[in-house]
Formats: structure tokens, sequence, C-alpha cells
């Protein structure tokens, strides 16, 4: 609950001391920190009766001083402007600034020299300059979010600015939380380095004593890793309910658009999936698919049931009965609804595009060893009419980041196979993949099969057998997340900046990746947080990735950008 409760209680601030009616005003990015976390209906519940965003409402010019107007922006220069144009000819009758990070003096002196007819009521920061999707996991929603797989001379002001989001985003979580941390990197990562460092100068330089909380605990953690570390995770089909449903249809600030799937009614185009809000969810949300479809199976028929006592209205006081439980009713109607539409499209497209007989395939290359039959089993799916071009693709660089170093021939022998099944993927992107995220390039041992421990761990693993062939992989973070527990995560893998030094263990440990997130990685920090182990983890990345439309995306944007810059190649 930890970052969605920081989050709310910022909001509940904003609104809740202020009387009357309000309209609030967000922009681009703070509409998703609010989203996630407050439904319309709360917001009417605090007299809200209008959210518009900041750019379109600078469009219009009608008076509306029996309104007092909340804004809540990120404190970005577009914004400052906005605010300057705005209060120039006010159109409410208050204004109550709320910035999402930390205003500089500058900013401070733009606003106030503008607020010539002094309707400015109150200017703060509240530190909610991130999305907080579940409990333990937040996203930046960084635009550009390629840059990181470039060097700064590809664009430098683009890098910088993707570096500035993320040291944003990191700075309002530990304001948020109250604490300096410690700060560690991915040591072959040079953007993982360079945002380490800078988070550094922020928190103990620059503004030293906004971080100063003078609490005797041991410092977190925050440590920086690459999402090229590990790019096998990205890349896999996933089968947990959540992972699964964002790989297959999207998950954007926890809603999912269902426009383009059959007959759905109205309401259900756009649907919430909230852990807040849908006790279903919560409880089914890391759960396999084959389980999934035995929990909506029981959670129709309690609604039946529900239905059934509905319909059998003899009396006044029956009458009285259903008009009360009326609304709770619909909501477990939509709720089922929800959750069936779900269900049923993604039974589709697994069945459609085979993803069982290419997930065993992918769940093999990533989690054991047998080079010969993996180079026979992604032959034979690259041969199958069935399988789309994107999944030939995933195919082929699973085991591109597998064997590269073991097997050449056969490697350029399915390159070759690729360009011919599926000439649509531009020709080298593996390769680049490779450049990117090879074996030479990354930190910790994602295979396994580096260090003494892990290649024990895995035989062991191997002889007890696996309860689900589709859910073996461990993402890195989870070997990541286990070193850390057990005081093992090595200065020469991940160097501290400065010295700066962890005195002991930590009790909270923030894990950034830069490059982005998966459902499949936020699952292994619940699952970690469950076992009680003392420390609390939270996840956080500069975007939420699936493999199509991010991964992938991300992937190729990068190698257009490379190939147009000879200075990068």
């Amino acid at each position: 609950m930890v970052l969605a409760s920081a989050v709310r209680e910022y909001i509940n601030r904003m609104l809740q001391d202020i009387s009357g009616m309000k309209v609030l005003i967000l922009d681009s990015h703070t509409v998703s920190i609010v989203s996630v976390v407050y439904s319309q209906s709360e917001l009417l519940q605090k007299e809200v009766f209008l959210v518009e965003l900041v750019d379109s409402i600078s469009l219009s010019k009608e008076p509306m001083s029996h309104l007092k107007a909340v804004y809540f922006l990120r404190p970005i220069s577009e914004n400052i402007q906005y605010m300057k144009r705005q209060l120039a000819s006010p159109r409410f009758g208050e204004y109550h600034l709320f910035f999402s990070n930390i205003l500089n003096n500058t900013q401070l002196h733009i606003l106030a020299d503008s607020d010539e007819r002094e309707v400015v009521q109150q200017v703060q920061e509240f530190y909610a300059d991130f999305v907080a999707i579940d409990p333990f996991h937040f996203t930046l929603n960084a635009t550009s979010n390629y840059m990181y797989m470039l060097p700064a001379v590809a664009d430098p002001p683009k890098l910088q600015h993707i570096c500035d989001r993320v040291v944003d985003g990191l700075a309002a979580i530990f304001l948020a939380l109250k604490r300096r941390p410690v700060i560690r990197y991915s040591g072959t990562s040079d953007i993982a380095k360079r945002i380490a460092q800078e988070a550094t100068k922020l928190m103990y330089q620059q503004e030293s004593g906004l971080f100063d909380f003078r609490r005797t605990e041991i410092s977190p953690l925050l440590l920086v890793i690459d999402r090229r570390d590990d790019p096998v995770t990205p890349l896999l089909n996933q089968w947990t309910y959540q992972a699964m449903v964002h790989e297959l249809i999207g998950i954007q600030d926890n809603k999912v658009d269902l426009k383009n799937i059959g007959k759905v009614s109205k309401e259900q185009q756009e649907v919430v999936l909230s852990s807040e809000q849908d006790a279903f969810f919560k409880a089914n949300m890391y759960e396999n698919f084959g389980d999934i479809g035995m929990s909506i199976k029981r959670m129709v028929d309690e609604f039946q049931q529900v239905a059934k006592s509905n319909q059998n209205i003899q009396t006044i006081e029956d009458m009285a009965k259903f008009v009360d439980n009326y609304p709770e009713y619909r909501k477990m109607q939509g709720n089922v609804s929800k959750h069936v539409t779900l269900v049923t499209e993604m039974s589709k497209i697994v069945e459609e595009r085979k993803l069982m007989l290419i997930s065993q395939t992918e769940q093999e290359l990533a989690c054991n060893g047998g080079q010969g039959a993996a180079f026979e089993a992604v032959t034979n799916l690259l041969n199958n009419e069935s399988v789309t071009d994107v999944d030939r693709l995933r195919l082929v660089m699973l085991y591109a980041l597998r064997y590269e170093k073991d097997s050449p021939v056969q490697l350029m022998q399915l390159f070759n196979k690729l360009a011919s099944r599926s000439p649509k993927y531009k020709p080298g992107l593996v390769q680049f993949l490779l450049k990117q995220a090879g074996v030479d390039k990354r930190t910790g041992d994602l295979y396994g099969n580096r260090d003494l421990l892990n290649i024990a761990r895995n035989m062991a693993r191997g002889l007890k057998g696996v309860e689900n062939v589709y859910t073996q992989h461990q993402p890195l973070l989870f070997q990541i997340m286990e070193s850390i527990t057990k005081g093992r995560l090595r200065d020469v893998d991940y160097p501290f900046v400065g010295n700066h030094f962890q005195q002991a263990r930590p009790q909270d440990v923030v894990i950034f990746i830069v490059g982005g997130t998966t459902y499949e990685e936020s699952r292994s920090v619940a699952v970690q947080n469950a076992t009680n182990s003392g420390i609390r983890f939270i996840l956080g990345g500069s975007a939420l990735l699936n493999s199509k439309r991010s991964f992938l995306k991300d992937l190729e944007e990068a190698q257009r950008i490379a190939r147009s810059s000879t200075s990068v190649i």
C-alpha cells in the first residue's frame, strides 16, 4: 500500500482543505498519477465538479469565478508558462497551486510576478511525481524511453531529458517516503551510473537540507539497474493474470482498452484493473491462467445466485432490500462481465497464435540448456504457418541471447530463416539486440551459468522439477533481491556512488530499472515481500513494458537512430 497511500494522502490534503466547488487542473503526466489512485466518484465526493487538462483550459476564456481552481502539475517550464498566461487574466475565483516535485527559485519568482491580481492562495510541493500502479510498483511513463539504449553522443538533449525525468521521479519517491538512500548502480551501464551520480548530487549536495530527515534507522538502498542486464523477461509470453492482460491486450495506467474487441457494451469499452478497487483482481492478479478460469467460474456462480435471489421479489421488504443492494449488484455485474470478457479474449489470442506451443520453447530457452534441441524447436516454429511474425522474431532473439557464443553457424541459419519467413522485420534487429544486451554488456548472471552458487541452485531446481512449465522462468531481479536479502550483492558488479556506504542490511530497497519494468518482475517483488524477510522491496521503472508494443518498439526506434547517426554505430 505504501506508494498508492502516499499519493492518495497528498491528493486528500490538496482537496479536503479547500471548501466549496472546485475544478481540478492537471497536465498529461499528473492525470496518470491521479487516475491510478483516485476514482471519478471519489473526486465528486471532494466537490470536484470538473477535471481539465492545463493546455485545454488555456484555450477557454469563459469566466468561472464561482469555482476554485486546484492545479496539480509537474514543475516543468512549459507548465510554468501556462500558469503565467492564466494568471495574467484569471478565470477562477481562487488559485491553489500544487507541484509534484521541487520548484526552483526562478519558477517561484515567475509565479509570484504573474500573480498581479493576487488570486493565488497557496503554492505547495507535494512529492507525487510517479505513477503508483501497484502497492510496491511505480512507473514514470517516460517519453523517448528508447534513449537508454543509445550512447550520449546520439542525442545529448534527449538523453539528458530522460535522465532528468528519472532523477525527478526518484527524488519524489524518497521525499514521499521521507528517507535519503545510499545509492548503487549496475556497473556495466553508463546510463545507470549517470542517473545514480545525478541522484546522489541532488540528494546529498544541491538539496541536502530537503533530504535530511534526521532519522536514525539504517538508510534505505536505491539500486539503479539497466533493462539490458535482463532482456529476456520482456520478450517472454506471460501466464499470470495481470502480466498476461498487459502482454496480450495492454494496460495503460491500470486501464484496459476493449474498444476493438468484438461486441462489448459501452460501459465496458474501457475497464479498470486495479488491486485497490477490485477485490477479485487483487486476489487473482498473480495467479496462473488455468487457475483464473476456475476462479472466474466461481465468481459467475456466485453472481447467478445473487441474480436468482433478486428475481424472487414478493414483498415490499424484498423490493426495498433490492433497491438498497442495487448499486452493489450493478458493480458485481460489471466486474463479472469485465473479467469474463478479458479471459475469453485472451483464450482466443492464445489459441490463434499457438502461444502454449511457443511459450514452452521460450521457457526452455530462458531456463534450460540443451542447444541442439532448442535449435530444432525454434526452426520448427519458424516453419509453422500459424506462428506470427512477432513470435518468430522473439524466438530467434531468445535463442540468440542464450547461445550467441556457442553456435554462430546455427545462429546465422536462424537469422536467414527469419529474414525469409518474416521479411517485415528489418534485418539486423536481432544483431542490434546482441550489441545492446549481449553477454559482454550485461551485469549479473542472467542464465545462472557463471556463478557457482547459481549453477548449484539451477541443478537443484532441475532435479526437483517445476510446478508449471509455462511459469518456470524467474527474472534476474529475483536473483538480485535474493542477493540483497542475504547480503551478497557484489560491490564489483553494483558499485556504491561516492563515499556513502551501507552500514548494515537495509530495511527498504528501491530497485529502479532504466528502460522499464514488466509485470512479471512486479509479481516477483510481491512474492518476495510476502516472505517477510525483513526487507521491503519497491520496484520502479522509466516505462512499463510488454514485448511487442514497447520493448521491441523501443529496440526498433533505437536501431533506426543508430543507423542514421554514423557517430553511434
